[in-house]
């Protein structure tokens, strides 16, 4: 037989918070509400008809975390990852020339480091929406690996602050995505 003060006991310890103090220099949490914006100005343009939203843009450890907005097909870019890639499907469905998969919604991919692909997003695809965790940076390429730009969490960081200030957000706006 079961003790009721005894369980009652445990599950108001199961709901009870934690008790002590965070750390002091403890970064504040980062929630957003509608990742996917309602505010057009919060897309940051890219290229013509690929946009980004910021969600976490961590300059001490390098990495950034955004959705990719695209609504065009054709080749969007070749590029080469240093450090590991994070993929998750919102929207739409995006590939690679180098595989013979498909990025669907719902998906999710790990992009191993060293790896060089062509982002394809085929006819049919009105708009693409898709979760990125990117480590360290990208190197845009040619077909044979020559480097033809590059972006990391500064680049972007720059962009935010330069699209905001033009859409009336202010510079600053880019501030509340840093860790």
């Amino acid at each position: 037989m079961t003790d009721p003060a005894a369980n009652l006991y445990a599950e108001t310890l199961r709901r009870m918070p934690y008790q002590k103090p965070q750390p002091n220099e403890i970064l504040p949490d980062l929630v957003i509400p509608n990742a996917v914006p309602l505010d057009e100005r919060i897309w940051v343009p890219q290229a013509e008809q690929v946009w980004f939203r910021p969600l976490c843009l961590n300059r001490s450890t390098g990495y950034w975390m955004n959705l990719l907005r695209v609504r065009k097909s054709g080749v969007l870019s070749r590029h080469r990852h240093p450090a590991p890639v994070h993929a998750f499907v919102i929207k739409g469905s995006w590939r690679y020339l180098e595989h013979d998969w498909v990025a669907t919604e719902g998906s999710y991919a790990f992009e191993p480091p060293g790896e060089t692909h062509t982002l394809v997003v085929d006819e049919g695809v009105e708009e693409m929406i898709t979760l990125f965790q990117v480590q360290g940076c990208m190197y845009y390429v040619d077909p044979w690996g020559n480097n033809n730009g590059y972006e990391d969490v500064f680049t972007k960081i720059d962009m935010c602050r330069k699209h905001y200030e033009e859409v009336g957000l202010g510079a600053d706006y880019v501030d509340q995505f840093i860790r």
